[in-house]
């Protein structure tokens, strides 16, 4: 299967149409940035758990002796103690991954499975890429060709997240939104130790493109602007590192890349996406790995279906053997 043929697959999945049964809404008006308010009611984020089941939330400034709010497994900092392997996908839409298929719970414990394969020497920590602003075929109230999760399919992922000590990330396919100000949408959510971000540029729309008729892109300028409000966000809330990925399938994907920074209490992977056989992929590993911004870690996407098409799914040793070493394993 081509990237383009990649593309029309969403569409013709009937995306949004599922996605909007399930509870998506249009996106609601943005916090000011630096906003402390919390979440409604009916889908507040309940404090972290740490690994001995003793509730702990992020320590504030003037709380000296408070402990300050863990990772799902322990510790502040990710690397390299931690190999990330996740499940993407949304509720619903088996089209877009594997965590949209049956229930959650028997859905992570199968991740959690999987993951041991890729320890070798690291602790695995099982990873829901959770698909929360999606592209759509029209567009919207606001002319920006996307569609939110509600916070109670965000909620209840974030539940099960924590029920197995896993880490959330929330899937941003902008439309012709910016990056920036769908991450800030996200800022209820993204105050909590344990939930990260996923940026999908294919799906970053310029003014006049639409989605699933051309390839979207973003630069490094926009990654930056992204990882520094990230950056702030940690810092001000005092909390363990978290997880920014950026997907990408094709060198052009992400332009001026070399200008992207690494941020304190940031941990940037670039997700190598491409799609086909073992030597195709790994072929797509080496365009895309050569020359990586400093600081920044690599992932390593494997998609059941398309990847199935060309020969049998690339095994965890053949995985762990790429150079430089993965970080982050997704399935798809």
């Amino acid at each position: 299967m081509n990237s383009t043929t990649r593309a029309l697959r969403c569409c013709a999945a009937g995306v949004v149409g599922a996605v909007i049964g399930l509870g998506a809404c249009q996106a609601p008006e943005l916090a000011p940035t630096g906003s402390t308010a919390g979440p409604t009611s009916s889908a507040a984020p309940t404090a972290s758990t740490t690994p001995t089941g003793t509730p702990s939330t992020a320590a504030t400034p003037s709380t000296t002796t408070a402990r300050l709010a863990e990772l799902p497994r322990g510790g502040r900092t990710l690397f390299p103690h931690y190999r990330l392997v996740g499940y993407a996908g949304a509720p619903g839409s088996p089209a877009l991954g594997r965590l949209g298929v049956g229930d959650l719970d028997d859905r992570i414990g199968e991740l959690e499975k999987r993951a041991g394969a890729f320890a070798s020497g690291r602790t695995p920590q099982p990873v829901l890429e959770l698909l929360s602003t999606i592209v759509q075929e029209t567009a919207g109230r606001d002319g920006r060709w996307r569609t939110r999760l509600s916070d109670k399919v965000i909620q209840e992922h974030l539940a099960a997240a924590r029920r197995h000590k896993a880490i959330l990330l929330l899937g941003i396919q902008p439309g012709r939104a910016t990056f920036l100000d769908e991450v800030k949408a996200y800022e209820k959510w993204l105050q909590q130790p344990d939930v990260g971000l996923a940026l999908d540029p294919e799906w970053a729309m310029q003014p006049g493109q639409v989605p699933m008729r051309v390839f979207g892109h973003t630069t490094g300028r926009e990654i930056n602007e992204v990882t520094a409000w990230v950056g702030s966000l940690v810092a001000r809330h005092q909390l363990p590192e978290k997880v920014v990925v950026v997907h990408e399938l094709a060198p052009n994907i992400v332009r001026n890349e070399e200008v992207i920074k690494s941020r304190t209490g940031v941990a940037l992977i670039k997700s190598v996406d491409g799609i086909g056989s073992r030597a195709m992929k790994e072929d797509t590993w080496h365009k895309l790995t050569t020359k990586l911004p400093q600081g920044m870690r690599v992932g390593f996407k494997l998609f059941f279906e398309e990847d199935g098409e060309f020969g049998p799914l690339m095994t965890p040793a053949q995985v762990l053997a790429l150079k430089p070493t993965v970080d982050y394993v997704l399935y798809e």
